[in-house]
C-alpha cells in the first residue's frame, strides 16, 4: 500500500495495489474509487483533498493492527497474487 499526496492536483491517493486501472468510478463529488479488469479495488483518489481535510490530517498516517501471521502469507503464496512485504 502506498499513499500520495500531489501538491499541484490537492489531490491525495491511496494505493491498494500496483495494477492498471481498467475503470473508474465516482462516489460523490471528488472521491473517485480505481478497479482493475476483475473489478477488484485497486486505489482510491480523493480531489480537492485540502478543501476536505486539513494538511496535518492528510499527513498524519498511522498504521493499526498490522500482524501477519502464518495463515495470511500462506494464503497469499497459494493464490496468485503476492503479498509484497516491503
Amino acid at each position: 500500500m502506498r499513499i500520495e499526496y500531489d501538491r499541484e492536483a490537492d489531490a491525495v491517493y491511496i494505493y491498494l495495489q500496483e495494477k492498471e486501472v481498467s475503470r473508474t468510478i465516482e462516489l460523490s463529488h471528488g472521491v473517485n474509487i480505481d478497479l482493475d479488469a476483475q473489478d477488484r479495488l485497486i486505489g482510491i483518489e480523493v480531489l480537492d483533498a485540502t478543501q476536505h481535510y486539513s494538511l496535518s490530517d492528510i499527513f498524519n498516517l498511522r498504521t493499526e493492527n498490522l500482524v501477519l501471521d502464518e495463515s495470511l502469507l500462506a494464503r497469499q503464496s497459494n493464490d496468485s497474487h503476492s503479498l509484497d512485504l516491503r
